[in-house]
Order: C-alpha cells, then sequence, then structure tokens
C-alpha cells in the first residue's frame, strides 16, 4: 500500500489522491447503507418505507457513483502521456522471464540494451514503450504509476515523472509461465547529473579484464559458448536470446530480481541457475571446475 502513503511520481500522486477519494465514497455510501438497514429493522425509519427506498436505495447511491465516475474520467486525462513534448524515450520488452531495457544513447545515436533494472532521471518526464517477445507480461512499478500490459506485436506507452532519488521494486502482474513469480524489475531514480554519467557508463564497451583472473573469465565466456545468448559490447556481439551482459556488475540483482548482484550468488547463479529458477531459458554449469566457475563471476563481477 505503500503508492497510497507516498506516491513517488507525479502520476503515481494523480493515482493516490484517486484511490483515497474511491475509498472515502465507498466508506460513506456503505455507511448510509448500514445505518438505513439498522433503522429498517428497529422499524425506525421516519417517514414513509417508500422514500427511503427510492432516496436511500437508489437516488443517493446514483448520485455518488456517478459523482465519483465523473471525477476519475477528468482526473486520468492525458495521465498516459508526458508533460512535454520531448520526453526520455525508453523501450522494455518482457520476456520469459526477464526484462530487456532500451535506452537510446544521445552521444553515438545507438540503442544500449540493459535488463531487468530501469534507471529514471528524477524530475524529468520519462516515456516508456511497452511491448512482448513472446507471451502477455504486465509491467507494474506501484510506487510510480499504474499498470500497463506488454503485448506481442504492439507498443503500449507509460508515463513517469519520478519526483526524487531512490529505488523501487517493480513486478510482473499478468501470469505469464512458471516463472512469472520471479520476474520482478527495480527502478532506480537517480538524480539528472547521476543519470547522465551513469547512461554514458553503459553506453560504453565491456571493461577489460581487470587481471589474470577476470582475463581467464573472459576466455571462459567465449569458448563455453555464453556468447551463443548473450552480448558483450566489445567483445563479442552475441545475440538477444538473453539480457546484454555488457555491464552485468553495476545491477542490483540478478535473474529479474531473484537474487542480489554479489560475488558469492553470481559464481552460484551460473552454477546452478536452473536450481535458482527454475525453467529459465539458460542452463546449469555445474560441470564447470571451480577454478573457471570463480574466474567467470569475477570477470563478469567487474563488468560495471
Amino acid at each position: 500500500m505503500n503508492w497510497l502513503r507516498a506516491p513517488a511520481s507525479q502520476q503515481a500522486g494523480v493515482l493516490a489522491e484517486m484511490g483515497w477519494v474511491l475509498i472515502i465514497g465507498a466508506t460513506v455510501l456503505l455507511l448510509l447503507t448500514m445505518v438505513v438497514l439498522v433503522l429498517a429493522l428497529r422499524r425506525r425509519l421516519p417517514g414513509p418505507v417508500r422514500a427511503w427506498t427510492v432516496g436511500a436505495g437508489i437516488v443517493f447511491p446514483t448520485v455518488l457513483l456517478s459523482a465519483l465516475l465523473l471525477y476519475d474520467v477528468l482526473r486520468v486525462e492525458g495521465l498516459e502521456r508526458p508533460p512535454t513534448a520531448d520526453p526520455l524515450v525508453i523501450g522494455v520488452t518482457g520476456h520469459q522471464w526477464w526484462w530487456e531495457v532500451r535506452y537510446h544513447d544521445p552521444a553515438s545515436g545507438r540503442w544500449i540494451a540493459l535488463a531487468n533494472e530501469l534507471h529514471l532521471p528524477a524530475g524529468r518526464p520519462v516515456q516508456i514503450g511497452l511491448t512482448s517477445a513472446d507471451v502477455i507480461h504486465s509491467f507494474w512499478v506501484p510506487t510510480l504509476g499504474g499498470k500497463m500490459d506488454t503485448v506481442p506485436g504492439r507498443v503500449n506507452r507509460l508515463a513517469i515523472t519520478a519526483l526524487a532519488p531512490g529505488v523501487h521494486r517493480g513486478q510482473c502482474a499478468e501470469y505469464c509461465g512458471t516463472q512469472h513469480a520471479l520476474m520482478a524489475l527495480h527502478v532506480v531514480v537517480d538524480t539528472p547529473e547521476d543519470f547522465d554519467r551513469w547512461l554514458a557508463a553503459q553506453a560504453s564497451a565491456a571493461t577489460p579484464p581487470a587481471d589474470a583472473v577476470a582475463e581467464r573469465g573472459r576466455d571462459a565466456f567465449l569458448a563455453h559458448g555464453c556468447a551463443a545468448c548473450h552480448a558483450l559490447r566489445g567483445v563479442a556481439a552475441g545475440s538477444e536470446l538473453g539480457p546484454d551482459l555488457t555491464h552485468v556488475g553495476s545491477r542490483l540483482w540478478l535473474g529479474a530480481g531473484t537474487v542480489r548482484n554479489e560475488p558469492a550468488t553470481l559464481r552460484r547463479w551460473i552454477a546452478d541457475i536452473q536450481g535458482i529458477k527454475p525453467g529459465a531459458r539458460m542452463p546449469s554449469f555445474k560441470h564447470l571446475d571451480a577454478a573457471t566457475l570463480d574466474a567467470l563471476a569475477a570477470y563478469l563481477g567487474q563488468l560495471r
């Protein structure tokens, strides 16, 4: 219920206001109904029963509910559109079971592919284009705005203007398969300056190995076919079957919010992903020796 108590965007503020108005209106209607019911059971209704039936049972609910409906229609007008003509545009594609995120690099003009973590600049209007690569998913970050479906072959648009820096958890809100419950994402709201620095860093190629262990990890990434599903810009073109890993070490979580991105969990994720997230398209790599797993985790962890 944080979205009712502490909305974190302009759009969520409107939705929270609407929620409270509807709750109060429904409470008033319920209380009136209960009062009339008690008076009727005790045969203490002042005046004719027919007048109470028409007035309290038909006229008042009709007027109140019609007023609430009109309020809702007017209040949400334009809420799906950003308040400026030049918003930051972000593409989000739902997959089974992860989120692909794309930003437009203002320096090169190319698109930057990321996964499962969305960064927004505080105070700047953002328009998110939502689609799906397979089945219907649903993008929902309660504290930042409403829920919107991602539909294959269609782009839906969601406007968000975050108010202040912070981290917000989102979730797929449409059942989409066995790992639906483990299809979360995190939205990090940065200051405008931090966002610009973050985006510039994300546009760069993968960081070269920092030491011999990381270099062995890079070689293992290429030798064991990781690039068949994952891209590493500047190292391997890869494909779009799995998340882009160019800066995977900078992300807060792994596996669409399944486990925290820490050295031990990163190694465990590589070795036993099917034990952590059964049904994911990536196979477990338990067959690799300990030194190779350590090197892979060290290399991917330094990609920031």
